[in-house]
């Protein structure tokens, strides 16, 4: 029986908040903070530098582009999948997950491409042939620490989706789908914010 943490609202009323879906909240809520420092952290050596290299001159805004077109459709196919679960549409759920899973590791690889590309081409967490050092060690925290959570993800995912295809899940039981779906659609829109700091500004 999944645990449930009770809060009083008003007099007669109780909201019943999901232990699993409160602990993923808190998670996110302080991993949200780290996000947040590592921008901001970016965004002032940027401001401060005075020979930042323009993105679009070094980064290749095409692969950006279908990376994030790769996530997002991601969390489209998460949340056909929870859809289908909550109708009982088993077939769809396993489906809709394996390809969001797939969208995941698709992501992965082009970063991971484009991260020996760079490297190929003399950017290092210490070395930026085209201007400020800070640059590399900018690029590779942000995009690395986002590129942890899609792993952790990635992980998480295959292991409902292992779960889902022995019937663990069902329109009963989405509590633990509807929680990692929720950290897929974090890692997805903390993408977002990255996109704009490292490869836009």
């Amino acid at each position: 029986m999944q645990a449930t943490i009770f809060s009083t609202i008003d007099e007669g009323k109780v909201l019943h908040i999901p232990a699993g879906r409160l602990g993923m909240w808190v998670f996110l809520t302080s991993d949200a903070v780290t996000f947040a420092t590592l921008l901001v952290s970016s965004i002032l050596l940027r401001l401060w530098s005075h020979d930042w290299p323009t993105p679009a001159a070094i980064l290749k805004l095409p692969l950006v582009g279908v990376m994030t077109g790769l996530l997002f459709a991601s969390s489209v196919t998460m949340a056909f999948s929870l859809t289908a679960l909550k109708h009982n549409n088993q077939s769809r759920f396993r489906v809709a997950l394996l390809l969001t899973i797939f969208g995941g590791l698709s992501f992965l690889l082009l970063q991971a491409w484009e991260w020996s590309h760079l490297q190929h081409q003399g950017l290092t967490l210490s070395n930026n042939p085209w201007g400020a050092p800070l640059f590399g060690a900018s690029f590779y925290m942000l995009t690395g620490f986002h590129g942890a959570h899609v792993i952790a993800g990635l992980v998480y995912l295959s292991v409902i989706l292992l779960y889902g295809v022995r019937g663990q899940y069902h329109s009963g039981n989405t509590g633990p789908v509807a929680i990692a779906a929720l950290y897929w659609y974090f890692v997805d829109i903390s993408w977002l914010f990255i996109l704009i700091a490292v490869y836009v500004l």
